[in-house]
C-alpha cells in the first residue's frame, strides 16, 4: 500500500485539538478549554467529571467519515509521520468513545464475579477495527487494554471519592496522575508496563479515605488482555491487595509480609506463602500504617522496594516482587524521620509520588455541600436507595446539634 495521502490544514489542526483534549487529565480544568476551541459555547459539566468528551464525537466522526469515503480510513495511505500519528489517535479516541458503555457494563459485571475474569463479547470487534485500521494485532491487543484501563480508572476516580471542592477536586487530578503520569502518551509509549517502579504514599488523617484513594489506584492498573480465553488475564477485584500493619504483633510481620517456611519457628507447621509472594505482576499491594512499624520491618521492605527480592523467614531462597506498592499513614513522617522512627532511605524509596488526602474539616471549610452530599451518599449505602427526605432528616439533626465550627475528628 503506497503512501501518499496527507491531511488538510483544518482536519490537522482538528485533530491536534482532540489529540490536546484526549491526553490531557479528565480532572484538569485546562481541559474545557481545550474543548471549547473544538466546541464554541461548550459549558464544564460538574455532574460528569470527564467533561463530556462525548461531545465531540459528531464532529470527529463525521471528520473521519470523510477520509473514508476518499479511501483513506487506513493509516498507511498516509506519507506524513505526523499525519500517521494524529490520525491514530483520532482513531483510538473514535473507538474508544464508541465503546464507553459496553467499558461501563465490563467494570459492573466485574465488581459483582467476585475474582474470576468476565468474557469480554466486544473485544472482536475492538481489534477488527484496529486491525482495518492499520495497527498491528501486538497493538490491537495493547490499546484494548488502554481502553479498560482508561475507563475503569475514570469510573474508580470518579465514583469512589464524593465530593467536588477543591481540596477533592486536587486529588483526583492527582491519583489520575499517579496511574498514568502527567503525560497519558509518555505512558502509552514507555511506562504502562513499569509502573511497579513507582510507589506512592498516601498521607491523611484516620478517616479521611486514603483506603479508597488506594483503591481507585490499585484497581486501575493496566491488565493485558487474552485473546484465546476472550477475557483480561485479571479481574480487576484482585488486583488491589491490602495489609494493614498494625493489625500483627511485630513476631508475625515479617511472616505475614514476606512468609515462612514450615519449621521456621513454633507454630510454622507448613509453608505460608506472604502477602508479596501472592501479589503479582499487575497488582498492586497497600500497605496501610506503614508509619508504625519498626526500624528493622522498614530495613527489610526497603529491600523489597529496592531490589525487588525477598526471602521467606526460614529460608535462603530469594524470591522476586513484581508487584506495586501504594502505602499510607496518618502519622507525620516527617516527624517520625525527625525522631530516627522513620528511615530515610525507606521513605525516598517509596516517595516517587506522596498524595494528600484532605481532611472532612478542610472540605466543609472549602464548600459546605460537601456534608450534604456525604450525607445523600451514607444515606443511600445504609438504605440501599436515594431517600432525601430521610438525608434532610440527618443533615437537619445534624447542624441543630453540632457547634458551626465542628473539627469533624473521626472525618469521612
Amino acid at each position: 500500500m503506497q503512501a501518499e495521502a496527507r491531511l488538510k490544514a483544518n482536519d490537522r489542526k482538528f485533530f491536534n485539538l482532540v489529540t490536546e483534549a484526549v491526553l490531557s487529565n479528565p480532572f484538569l480544568d485546562e481541559r474545557v478549554e481545550i474543548l471549547k476551541k473544538i466546541l464554541p459555547g461548550f459549558k464544564r459539566d460538574l455532574k460528569n467529571g470527564d467533561y463530556r468528551l462525548m461531545s465531540i464525537m459528531p464532529g470527529l466522526s463525521e471528520r473521519i467519515s470523510r477520509l473514508e469515503r476518499k479511501g483513506l480510513g487506513n493509516l498507511q495511505h498516509f506519507k506524513e509521520e505526523e499525519d500517521r500519528l494524529l490520525l491514530k489517535r483520532a482513531f483510538l479516541l473514535q473507538l474508544y468513545l464508541s465503546f464507553i458503555q459496553e467499558f461501563d457494563n465490563l467494570i459492573q459485571n466485574q465488581l459483582s464475579f467476585g475474582q474470576t475474569p468476565a468474557e469480554v463479547p466486544f473485544a472482536k470487534k475492538i481489534l477488527s477495527n484496529l486491525s482495518s485500521r492499520g495497527l498491528s494485532e501486538k497493538e490491537g491487543l495493547h490499546y484494548l487494554a488502554l481502553f479498560f484501563q482508561l475507563r475503569r480508572a475514570f469510573y474508580f476516580i470518579d465514583h469512589a471519592l464524593v465530593g467536588d471542592c477543591p481540596s477533592m477536586r486536587k486529588l483526583r487530578l492527582a491519583l489520575w496522575n499517579n496511574i498514568f503520569t502527567f503525560d497519558v502518551n509518555i505512558y502509552d509509549q514507555h511506562l504502562w508496563n513499569r509502573m511497579e517502579d513507582f510507589s506512592t504514599i498516601l498521607e491523611g488523617e484516620t478517616g479521611t479515605g486514603k483506603g479508597s484513594a488506594a483503591a481507585a489506584i490499585g484497581k486501575s492498573g493496566f491488565i493485558p488482555f487474552d485473546p484465546k480465553k476472550k477475557k483480561f488475564t485479571h479481574n480487576f477485584n484482585e488486583t488491589f491487595m491490602t495489609l494493614n500493619l498494625t493489625h500483627y504483633p511485630e513476631s508475625l510481620i515479617e511472616s505475614e509480609l514476606f512468609g515462612h517456611r514450615k519449621g521456621a519457628f513454633t507454630g510454622a507447621v507448613e509453608d505460608y506463602k506472604g502477602i508479596f509472594e501472592r501479589c503479582r505482576a499487575h497488582q498492586s499491594l497497600f500497605l496501610d500504617e506503614i508509619g508504625d512499624i519498626t526500624v528493622p520491618v522498614q530495613t527489610k521492605l526497603l529491600q523489597v522496594i529496592q531490589e525487588r527480592i525477598f526471602t521467606p523467614v526460614g529460608s535462603h531462597r530469594q524470591k522476586r516482587f513484581e508487584g506495586r506498592v501504594i502505602a499510607a499513614t496518618n502519622r507525620s513522617i516527617t516527624e517520625l524521620r525527625r525522631q530516627g522512627h522513620f528511615r530515610s532511605d525507606f521513605y525516598y524509596r517509596l516517595c516517587s509520588d506522596v498524595i494528600t488526602v484532605p481532611t472532612l474539616r478542610q472540605r466543609i471549610k472549602e464548600s459546605p455541600s460537601e456534608l450534604d452530599q456525604m450525607v445523600n451518599l451514607l444515606v443511600t449505602r445504609t438504605t440501599g436507595q436515594k431517600n432525601q427526605g430521610l438525608a434532610n432528616m440527618v443533615l437537619g439533626a445534624l447542624r441543630k446539634s453540632l457547634p458551626p465550627d465542628y473539627q469533624w475528628p473521626g472525618n469521612v
